[in-house]
């Protein structure tokens, strides 16, 4: 029994040092997280600053040209610039400040950037459709004002809003100045031709190529159906071709481009279409606002953006199935199960040292055969005279409990026994075998 436990102890020892191989193996292998929208296989939403598609040709003139007309006019206008405003509203706030506005171009390079930065006097900075002034920056955070700057490049709320926090005035109200119209029949054939062809509509003037390829992803229940425009021109009302087109084409998918604005409409369009917007163009707005990103790459990356949306589950679409993995299930259970091994493994390691702590059996028959157990293991290790005192006491105690003697003479004489066979014991060396600890081993 005793050779057994001691067994049982190295069992335990073995299974708390695989439980902690295990634990760190797992930790290690979850150093590299992978973190996606329910594994969405969008190719992310990556836009490399710098790339020469952002970077537009247009030549702007020296500092000091730039300089002498700043001296000389509130706000000055560089060629290629893209911003627009209403004047009354901009002329209303400026009232007879002295604040000097510079308008440049999107897709600056890193020396036009430096050449309008050394301009002196200026308070207000327009680059592209991005509105800042000294540390500060106003940018648009609604379906309405991001779709008035990306479709129109309307800045004047964000401009009038910083005018005012040079002024120290109060924040004046968003006014959404873009109006919509109803397109003409003749306005929608030539879209309608193309898309029932199986091709995008691309209008004179957009830098849409074709489809993205992640547009299967984006939608992979139906073909997705483009329509490209240039950016509108400002103040005119812009058409609505979404809504004539979900209703030539009901149940398709759509997507409609105004310069760098995008619309859906189609299934799902009431809990989706505002969320995608919202979501891409937060992130976005701000690398759109100061670069010239052509159609192209503007719409890759909202399909990804779409992409990963619909696989976090709108569109009431089950995210992808993920297998079962029992050891991510377990791992929080490992330490507690190496704990539990280690603290066995020491209290069966320590127990022949301090002892069990249990008491030994207390009716004489039952101490008698305890005994008589210990003093058979003994006797192959041991002849001294103790023992065979020892033996001769259970002789003596065993014809007692026989004849039916008084009880206190029994008890006198197996106490007699085992103070003989701890004596052996103590001899041997041998702890393990001491009447008060080998009580834990025995099978009584």
């Amino acid at each position: 029994m005793r050779e057994r436990l001691m067994w049982v102890r190295w069992v335990f020892l073995a299974i708390a040092v695989a439980v902690l191989v295990v634990f760190l193996v797992a930790q290690r292998q979850s150093q590299g997280v992978d973190v996606s929208y329910g594994q969405s296989p969008s190719d992310g939403d990556r836009v490399m600053e710098g790339d020469a598609n952002e970077v537009t040709d247009h030549e702007i003139p020296s500092t000091a040209d730039i300089q002498q007309r700043v001296d000389r006019d509130r706000i000055v206008i560089l060629p290629g610039s893209v911003a627009h405003w209403d004047e009354r509203r901009v002329s209303e706030a400026l009232g007879d400040s002295d604040l000097r506005i510079l308008v440049a171009p999107p897709g600056l390079s890193e020396d036009q950037k430096n050449q309008i930065d050394d301009v002196e006097g200026v308070h207000i900075q327009i680059v592209g459709t991005s509105v800042t002034g000294g540390i500060l920056v106003a940018v648009n955070n609604t379906i309405a004002g991001w779709r008035a700057e990306y479709a129109t490049g309307d800045v004047t709320n964000l401009l009038v809003t910083l005018i005012a926090r040079e002024l120290d005035a109060e924040d004046p109200q968003d006014i959404d100045l873009l109006d919509r119209r109803a397109i003409t029949e003749s306005e929608l054939a030539a879209i309608v031709e193309d898309l029932s062809a199986g091709r995008p509509h691309i209008a004179a003037g957009a830098t849409l190529e074709t489809v993205p390829e992640n547009a299967n992803w984006a939608f992979p229940d139906a073909q997705l159906l483009v329509a490209a425009f240039p950016r509108q021109e400002f103040g005119e009302s812009m058409p609505d071709y979404g809504a004539a087109l979900h209703e030539r084409f009901p149940g398709q998918p759509i997507v409609v481009m105004y310069g760098a604005w995008i619309e859906y409409h189609g299934p799902a369009a009431e809990e989706f279409a505002e969320i995608a917007a919202a979501s891409y163009y937060a992130q976005f707005g701000g690398r759109l606002s100061r670069w010239d990103y052509p159609q192209q790459n503007v719409l890759h990356a909202y399909l990804n953006r779409v992409t990963d949306i619909r696989y976090s589950g709108i569109f009431d679409r089950a995210l992808p199935y993920q297998p079962f993995d029992p050891l991510r299930v377990a791992l929080p259970a490992l330490p507690w199960l190496f704990g539990g091994s280690v603290l066995v493994f020491l209290a069966m390691s320590l127990r022949p040292i301090l002892g069990s702590g249990a008491p030994p059996p207390r009716t004489a028959p039952a101490r008698l055969a305890f005994l008589n157990t210990l003093a058979v293991e003994i006797s192959g290790l041991s002849h001294d005279p103790s023992l065979v005192r020892g033996i001769k006491k259970l002789q003596a105690a065993s014809s007692a409990i026989d004849d039916d003697l008084p009880r206190p003479h029994v008890t006198r004489l197996i106490g007699q026994a085992e103070n003989d066979l701890d004596e052996t014991a103590r001899k041997l060396g041998r702890e393990d075998l001491r009447p008060r600890n080998y009580v834990a081993g025995s099978d009584l």
